[in-house]
């Protein structure tokens, strides 16, 4: 656990050193990676916004190329979700449904149908950018059978959006030599920023619960 938080990071020496020993074949990790976080609910650990923005920071850098880099891990998120979507609306009430539920922490599944029950719809895009809500939102509105048209809609509207926003960024700012200095400092900022919604909403409910006390 320590060396993958390490790895996560330093995203810009790992990425690098992943071009230098792969190649090309570094777009099938990014693309595993990135279907694994948004497609499979046992990994909601696994990097989200700071990848997509490392990854923006090495095409600005030419060591990899912006418009193959976002169109595989935009697929990978879309495609992540409606996996994600599929097991939550068509296993939740089967046997293995039972079974997958008692290896997640059940505070992620409750965030997730808070937030849910909150936005609706939307949900899917906004969750894109909150790391765990992410990873379950797709599950929560499978179960809780959301249309697939709908579900659709939103699923590739939020990931085209959250994939492109974040390698931009990281194209057009990540190589800055303030943000190149600094760059595990601005990974955690991010990751801070990302986490954000979770830390107002967890203190308001306290508060709530304070008040109802």
């Amino acid at each position: 656990m320590a060396s993958l938080f390490h790895s996560i990071l330093h995203l810009d020496q790992t990425l690098g050193i992943w071009v230098a020993s792969y190649g090309t074949l570094i777009y099938v990790l990014l693309f595993l990676i990135v279907f694994s976080e948004t497609g499979l609910v046992l990994f909601p650990f696994l990097p989200g916004d700071s990848l997509l923005f490392a990854v923006g920071a090495l095409c600005g850098s030419k060591h990899l190329n912006i418009a193959v880099a976002i169109f595989v891990m935009a697929s990978a998120a879309i495609l992540g979700n409606l996996v994600n979507y599929s097991i939550g609306r068509f296993s939740f009430e089967k046997a293995f449904g039972r079974r997958l539920l008692r290896l997640i922490n059940p505070k992620y599944i409750e965030k997730a149908q808070q937030f849910y029950a909150k936005h609706g719809g939307i949900s899917i895009v906004l969750s894109r950018f909150i790391p765990i809500v992410r990873t379950f939102a797709p599950f929560v509105a499978g179960i809780s059978k959301m249309p697939y048209r709908s579900f659709l809609l939103y699923n590739v509207a939020g990931g085209i959006f959250w994939v492109v926003l974040l390698c931009l960024l990281g194209y057009f700012f990540g190589n800055l030599p303030v943000f190149k200095t600094h760059f595990s400092t601005l990974l955690l900022l991010i990751l801070g920023f990302s986490l954000l919604p979770m830390v107002v909403g967890f203190v308001r409910n306290r508060k709530k619960a304070s008040k109802a006390e």
